[in-house]
């Protein structure tokens, strides 16, 4: 019942791994988040990624801004499950240490790598080890030269900068990359992606940089990154956010499955409230939502307050709760089942929808046994 098949048809784009999250083409649109503890602090840094692990992401990044952190970086690669990426400017040294470390990605600006040679060494590095490499383009950060040309960072400025850097890696014959070219105005952001999705078919990192707070940052980055989805245009995404970095990873998957382009764990559905209530909706789902993030069997879950649009709501989820008095009626995959008391409310219902979870992750089983058995 849950989880129909999204309507975008993507654009078509090649495909690169970054361990072993395929990135582009046919894959599903991974999620990245990245650390903010310093990198030289192995255990605050491992405990983050592990938190923005359980968030859901699919993919971490870390900064890695000396030869110091390189090596903390090489700790750091040996407790962790998720691929990792590193973030790196101005010094080749650096990137050609943590490949040896076994980094799954190399973020790097090759114009802030001035020489050639140097550009060129890590390449052959990257090559060599079948790495790839993300060219980032951030408007806050564009060369001088182009800053002089444009008068003021643009759209325009951004996918020049993004081209330059695509052509200094087709040079050398590697074409095992990604792009981002991010901004925090969303117009300008919009327009640099679509213009490069007709310029270059790699995989493109969508993101709205430095888009604010919790709050305004994730309004921000919906409308900005909603728009380019509903498009068709990304592979892969970051929501950044003046907050946890666990955060971003929850409002990218809350993003995807709304647009149907991902379906790992409970899609809530619930009304903001009304005197018509029977019970307290808001503080039932924050509670629910907080509690089931370890759920990641696809289901949609509505928590409705009164008959008005409970029954309507229940009948398209596989697990609903309408509103009414005396007692709460329960639906399971649309059809009405039982009634619940409120008294514990948010115990019975983390209970029966964990169930209902159990229940599910059984039956995808059975379906995809069934699908291999018939050839």
């Amino acid at each position: 019942m849950s989880f129909s098949e999204s309507p975008i048809v993507r654009r078509k784009s090649k495909q690169i791994k970054v361990g072993d999250v395929a990135v582009g083409g046919d894959a599903p649109i991974s999620v990245q988040s990245m650390t903010n503890t310093p990198t030289s602090d192995v255990d605050a840094t491992v405990a983050q990624i592990e938190s923005i692990q359980l968030a859901g992401a699919d993919i971490v990044r870390v900064s890695v801004p000396s030869l110091a952190e390189a090596e903390a970086f090489g700790e750091i690669r040996k407790r962790v499950s998720l691929p990792l990426i590193a973030d790196i400017h101005f010094d080749h040294k650096i990137a050609l240490r943590v490949a040896d470390l076994g980094v799954d990605c190399l973020r790097i600006n090759p114009g802030n790598i001035s020489r050639e040679d140097r550009l060129k060494e890590v390449i052959t590095k990257a090559k060599d080890l079948n790495i790839p490499i993300r060219i980032g383009v951030n408007a806050g950060s564009l060369g001088r030269d182009l800053l002089r040309k444009y008068g003021e960072p643009t759209a325009e400025a951004m996918v020049e900068s993004a081209m330059r850097n695509v052509d200094r890696l087709d040079k050398y014959d590697f074409q095992n990359f990604k792009v981002s070219v991010k901004a925090s105005e969303i117009f300008m952001a919009q327009a640099a992606y679509r213009d490069l999705a007709k310029r270059i078919d790699q995989p493109l990192h969508l993101g709205i940089t430095e888009a604010g707070g919790l709050r305004s940052g994730t309004v921000k980055s919906a409308i900005g990154l909603g728009a380019l989805l509903l498009e068709g245009i990304g592979d892969t995404v970051r929501i950044s956010l003046a907050a946890d970095p666990a955060e971003e990873a929850r409002v990218a998957w809350a993003m995807l499955r709304s647009l149907r382009l991902r379906s790992k764990g409970i899609n809530f559905i619930a009304c903001p409230s009304c005197s018509r209530q029977n019970f307290d909706v808001i503080s039932t789902v924050n509670a629910l939502e907080s509690r089931l993030e370890d759920i990641t069997v696809p289901m949609d879950v509505s928590i409705i307050g009164c008959i008005v649009n409970g029954p309507g709501e229940a009948k398209i989820s596989d697990f609903g709760l309408t509103g009414g008095t005396p007692a709460n009626l329960v639906y399971l995959d649309g059809i009405p089942d039982h009634k619940i008391s409120q008294e514990n409310l948010v115990d019975q219902l983390e209970s029966e929808i964990r169930a209902k979870a159990a229940a599910l992750e059984i039956q995808r089983a059975h379906d995809a046994d069934q699908i291999i058995a018939k050839g």
